[in-house]
């Protein structure tokens, strides 16, 4: 949520943010709603006033032992307008807070203007693509081949878009997952925490998931509760609705869940493999930060998760998206594309954002400023550390052999038992 002072006094910055990120959005009707909603506030505060000052002129007259019925009388019709008055007021602000959380976040001054993500910037890349003397696969056919990705079965347990893995192929994911929150927690600083994997929609609401995604998330039947789509919404809520001292900032969480989405405005993307599963597994890094610092601490953030990749030794480029392809809630995103030689193509395997203080508003998470009076709005921050099926493809698709045996990379291999080479799985 933005800063209502933003939306009244800064209206055309509104309005160019939203045309820049390619939105639909009647900012004239939510600026007609909060003009209403302070007008009604005014009348209500003068009726109030005047009630008073009624009451007060009830009991001078009694004080004469004068007939006091006709200002008893307006002193009733006054109640009922009140009432009326507030009722409107209720209904008015409950419209105005709806359309505020349909709100986009305002880009952040340095984004890249373009429509959509053939515009994103590219900034740098690391390593190089791997050379291969033979035409290197995509990862569903060498994962089938070798008996670790049954996506036939997947289904069968459940649907279209899940994986059955098996063997070295669940075992990867577990070394993957050990891996990134032993990287993260060791040497870059993070606390490690283990949410619930289910969360209620004042988490979603607090993080932007909701009202606006809803179509992408999985609900619990009869119960105010949703499957997470991500560890960023149970973990950015682990401070909904505290203040924080400054001292205490930044914190800095690590935390593996597995995630659940819909993925309801996907279809015929990504249909094959494992890049766009209903259930996947995530490594996700969050900050909450002062908002002095939390732009440097988001290069920090890509750098960490950048660190995944050079360690397991992948080539991958980064890029600033551009505002179409902005997300609802961030200011500023940078995505880590992981080269897959078996597609010929990088596909995201982390995007970092600065939400600046628009999940800190929706959420009620504070922080009291050193040597200053009051409180402000935190920061928040989140980036994939990274997403493990995608990187597990990776692996895949860069360390594949002719024999059809993938090389397990050296970082790897002792989470792993030592194992250097994956070869055929026996079928099940």
């Amino acid at each position: 949520m933005i800063d209502v002072r933003i939306l009244r006094q800064e209206p055309q910055r509104v309005r160019e943010a939203l045309r820049d990120r390619g939105v639909t959005f009647d900012l004239d009707g939510l600026l007609a709603l909060d003009a209403r909603r302070r007008a009604l506030i005014a009348q209500w505060e003068e009726l109030q006033h005047r009630r008073k000052k009624l009451s007060e002129e009830i009991a001078r007259i009694l004080g004469r032992k004068e007939d006091p019925s006709q200002a008893k009388a307006e002193v009733t019709a006054l109640g009922e307008l009140l009432r009326a008055v507030e009722a409107e007021r209720r209904e008015v602000e409950t419209l105005f807070e709806a359309r505020m959380l349909e709100l986009h976040n305002l880009p952040h001054e340095s984004v890249p203007k373009g429509r959509d993500e053939t515009e994103n910037l590219e900034l740098r890349r690391w390593g190089a693509p791997p050379v291969f003397d033979f035409e290197p696969r995509p990862h569903w056919e060498i994962g089938e081949a070798l008996g670790i990705l049954d996506f036939r079965r997947g289904a069968k347990l459940a649907t279209s878009r899940f994986t059955l893995l098996v063997g070295a192929g669940a075992l990867m994911e577990r070394a993957l997952i050990r891996f990134m929150l032993e990287l993260h927690t060791k040497e870059h600083g993070y606390l490690e925490v283990l949410p619930p994997f289910m969360a209620n929609r004042g988490c979603l609401v607090g993080t932007g998931q909701l009202p606006k995604f809803e179509e992408d998330l999985f609900r619990i039947e009869g119960w105010d509760l949703y499957l997470i789509p991500t560890a960023e919404v149970p973990v950015t809520n682990i401070h909904r609705e505290e203040t924080l001292e400054e001292a205490r900032l930044p914190l800095c969480y690590v935390a593996y869940t597995p995630c659940f989405r819909s993925e309801a405005g996907s279809y015929g993307k990504d249909v094959r493999g494992l890049a766009r599963q209903h259930q996947f597994d995530k490594v996700e890094l969050v900050k909450i930060v002062t908002p002095q610092s939390s732009w440097e601490e988001l290069e920090r953030l890509v750098r960490d998760a950048e660190e995944v990749l050079r360690r397991l030794g992948l080539h991958y480029r980064v890029v600033s998206l551009c505002t179409g392809d902005l997300g609802f809630a961030a200011a500023k995103t940078y995505d880590i594309e992981v080269w897959l030689p078996g597609q010929g193509i990088f596909k995201e395997i982390s995007s970092c954002s600065n939400f600046t203080d628009f999940q800190a508003r929706r959420a009620g998470i504070r922080y009291r400023p050193k040597g200053k009076k009051g409180t402000e709005f935190v920061h928040t921050l989140n980036g994939s550390g990274l997403a493990v099926g995608r990187t597990m493809l990776a692996v895949l698709e860069n360390y594949q052999r002719l024999d059809g045996s993938v090389e397990v990379p050296e970082v790897l291999r002792p989470y792993m038992g030592g194992m250097e080479v994956i070869r055929p799985e026996k079928p099940l």
